[in-house]
């Protein structure tokens, strides 16, 4: 069975009450609880985790190397800041797909740079809670394409 890891970056444990105009009042139990409940209807496992701390992300996608077919990541901030997530995500050899709540491309100028594009199958952002359900379908699309 085909199995996902949605993978939360920093300040995202604080979504529902975290810039609502920005983030929406979605929680993150919520959207988590969004995830697996579409992974249950395609036929997948979906598991979540979320960390503040870069080093518990980058030990995360170390593990799931021999654990998971795809990761769906939300890096938060470290998204424009973070070559050792890059770095990760290259080592590992499994498919990334980048999300974000907001459209980073219409937000302030530091926040159009990634660093985790470069290594992504693809990028989703600006759907709000609803990107993470795209990105599913998106990384279950591609698992098949790519058998």
């Amino acid at each position: 069975m085909t199995s996902l890891l949605i993978l939360n970056g920093p300040n995202l444990n604080l979504l529902g009450t975290r810039q609502p105009e920005v983030y929406g009042d979605t929680t993150l139990e919520q959207i988590e609880a969004m995830c697996i409940d579409k992974g249950r209807v395609a036929g997948c496992n979906v598991s979540c985790f979320q960390s503040n701390h870069e080093g518990e992300l980058i030990e995360a996608i170390h593990a799931a190397r021999n654990t998971y077919d795809g990761i769906i990541l939300n890096a938060g901030a470290y998204t424009h800041t973070s070559v050792a997530l890059m770095d990760a995500i290259s080592s590992v050899g499994v498919p990334v797909i980048e999300l974000h709540l907001s459209n980073i491309h219409a937000r302030e100028e530091f926040r159009h740079k990634s660093y985790i594009a470069p290594v992504a199958i693809g990028q989703i952002c600006g759907f709000g809670p609803k990107g993470y359900t795209l990105a599913i379908e998106a990384m279950l699309g591609h698992l098949e394409k790519t058998g």
